[in-house]
């Protein structure tokens, strides 16, 4: 037998029901990107706010396996986006939240750079051609990011740059310089302008945001990105002209890079 319903029960539900539909409505959307993807959320985040993007390639023969990596609690390791060879875009984190990729790495005085940055793999071996597809993907993604967090153009940078000790990411072979005729980070081609005489490889690195501390890491990365056909380990001509060429080139487009550090970073946990 149905117990008596207290007069005025219905219409006080149909109050509550308004009332979370309302709050409901309110509540922030998860931010996520303008271009298709496939969302499959990681579980390894926390909140920041992004002012790079931080490039890196997964070092695997298959997308799924990053993907079990990303999303596996075990692990502690995200990013926001996977970029499949075939174009086809995953997002594992929302954009205001703080995925765990960059480890402990610098860039200028900012030592905490998955607090600041966005993280995207993109799905290579390491010892690949990027497909052309997948390049496309990328630049659509790129844009998409662009249109909503206004990233300076300096500011979208390889794993390597930011952990030069530990990483080389995205590679060699990634196509940095097309990349940058869309916008997103510099590039210097030929003819480079003569430095001054007095002009210093360390304090120039320094300068444009790399951790010096083992200069010849910060070395190594540099020419993987910009010199990619020259990995020897010294500095030269072409070394220093493409440097400050680059740093002339941050300038002009007003990058908004912290400042550069006097100090090698400490030691930190790798998320």
């Amino acid at each position: 037998m149905r117990e008596p319903t207290a007069p005025g029960g219905c219409r006080w539900r149909a109050v509550l029901v308004a009332l979370c539909a309302v709050l409901a409505a309110c509540a922030p959307l998860p931010q996520r990107a303008g271009v298709p993807t496939v969302w499959w959320p990681s579980p390894n985040l926390g909140e920041r706010k992004p002012q790079y993007v931080i490039l890196h390639y997964t070092g695997s023969d298959r997308a799924e396996r990053a993907l079990r990596a990303l999303t596996d609690p075990a692990r502690e390791v995200s990013a926001h986006y996977l970029v499949r060879r075939d174009g086809l875009i995953y997002q594992l984190v929302d954009e205001r939240a703080r995925a765990w990729h960059a480890g402990e790495s610098r860039w200028g005085a900012d030592t905490d750079l998955n607090s600041s940055s966005l993280g995207v793999e993109i799905d290579n071996d390491g010892r690949e051609p990027f497909p052309e597809s997948q390049v496309a993907a990328l630049l659509a993604l790129l844009r998409d990011i662009a249109a909503r967090h206004r990233i300076p153009v300096a500011n979208y940078l390889g794993h390597g740059d930011v952990a030069p000790r530990r990483k080389e990411d995205p590679g060699r072979l990634f196509p940095w310089r097309q990349l940058a005729q869309h916008g997103f980070g510099l590039w210097c081609d030929p003819p480079l302008p003569e430095p001054p005489v007095t002009f210093d490889v360390q304090l120039g690195l320094r300068a444009f945001g790399y951790d010096t501390g083992d200069l010849r890491a910060a070395t190594h990365v540099f020419k993987l990105r910009f010199l990619p056909d020259d990995l020897t380990a010294a500095s030269d001509d072409r070394m220093r002209a493409t440097l400050y060429c680059l740093l002339q080139a941050a300038g002009r487009a007003g990058r908004s890079t912290a400042s550069p550090a006097p100090a090698p970073p400490p030691a930190s946990a790798g998320r």
